[in-house]
């Protein structure tokens, strides 16, 4: 029952990191491409012209990514739910965050790379299609960030899950 008790604190900082996670990420990749923000970014999520600046791209962030703490926290708190102490949970979630978070973040910007490395004016991926953007060959590459840290946290959230679990098992074991 006391578990239950840090559900809301633990998600509250899942949450935290995932909106410092999307704040930092976003002024990568505004610099990378501020046009995929003018031409695309504000628009999407309606902001007001006075706002289109680097901590408009951070604000854009938060918003697109506390949200992702609750959903990648909360498997990840149920899989700690299974180690012995109450120490080791909170110190296993807590470290399953920040790899989700290491491994998210790696992923993007090893996609980063990769677009460096292979987007040319003659060589856009496939999203580019239809695109009408002053820069294509940047905005590309700050949407090819964009769209594998999506992929980043869905592997990010496994190999948390790992932990906690292998974590999880060896507590039980030693008990």
């Amino acid at each position: 029952m006391k578990r239950l008790l840090y559900l809301p604190v633990l998600l509250a900082i899942s949450c935290l990191l995932a909106a410092l996670y999307g704040a930092v990420h976003n002024q990568l990749s505004y610099t990378v491409a501020p046009g995929y923000f003018h031409e695309f970014k504000f628009l999407q999520f309606q902001f007001p012209a006075e706002a289109w600046t680097r901590a408009g791209a951070s604000w854009i962030g938060v918003l697109a990514s506390w949200w992702i703490g609750l959903i990648l926290g909360l498997p990840i708190y149920i899989a700690a739910l299974f180690i012995k102490d109450d120490r080791a949970f909170v110190r296993a979630f807590l470290t399953a965050a920040v790899i989700v978070v290491c491994v998210t973040l790696l992923i993007g910007l090893g996609a980063l790379a990769v677009a460096y490395a292979t987007f040319t004016p003659d060589n856009l991926p496939w999203f580019m299609e239809g695109w009408d953007v002053s820069n294509p060959v940047a905005f590309a590459r700050a949407g090819q960030m964009h769209n594998f840290s999506y992929l980043g946290g869905l592997i990010g959230t496994v190999v948390g899950l790992f932990w906690v679990i292998r974590t999880a098992w060896r507590s039980r074991r030693a008990a």
